[in-house]
């Protein structure tokens, strides 16, 4: 018998000051067996930077041809895929010809090396943005993980703020375009 996910509930509590965003979203969130706490929490910023009315937690590592959050227009357009971890090239490749604007969130200690050898690869990809949070900052997420979450998010001149339970987390980030 297959494992079945395990489900998070999340009150997020955004305040985009660079966006003009300022919204509380109830999420409920499937996390696969094989996927940590660490990634789980690294989707979860990644929606509320990218946070709007039409975004929404794809299947990810439950079907390759969902994306881990996405969002699409009225007409079934993919305005916004977004990836987490360390994808192979075809994947973002294919990702790049089927949406809008792409961007990919990597958060391991490892993740310089894995965007040295695949930065020339998709280096064609125009829509694509990657995202390195700090190995530090994605680990220290961890600690916000719970089945009931209670978390705001503040981000402001680019920074971003995670608290929860009177403890914040500031996100460091760095972008690279393709």
């Amino acid at each position: 018998m297959a494992l079945k996910a395990t489900i998070f509930k999340a009150d997020l509590q955004i305040a985009d000051m660079d966006r003009h965003y300022y919204q509380e979203h109830a999420l409920t969130i499937a996390r696969h067996p094989s996927e940590t706490d660490e990634r789980m929490m690294v989707r979860l910023l990644a929606f509320a930077r990218h946070a709007s009315a039409a975004l929404v937690f794809g299947k990810g590592l439950s079907d390759a041809e969902e994306p881990d959050v996405w969002a699409k227009d009225l007409t079934g357009a993919i305005d916004l895929w977004i990836e987490v971890g360390q994808p192979d090239e075809k994947r973002i490749l294919k990702a790049c010809g089927r949406a809008a604007q792409v961007v990919v969130y990597s958060y391991s200690s490892t993740s310089h090396i894995w965007w040295n050898q695949i930065s020339s690869k998709v280096a064609r990809a125009r829509n694509l943005t990657v995202i390195n949070i700090a190995a530090a900052s994605s680990e220290a997420l961890t600690r916000f993980a719970q089945r009931n979450m209670q978390l705001q998010c503040t981000i402001q001149d680019g920074q971003i703020w995670l608290t929860a339970n009177d403890e914040t987390v500031e996100v460091e980030l760095s972008v690279s375009n393709a």
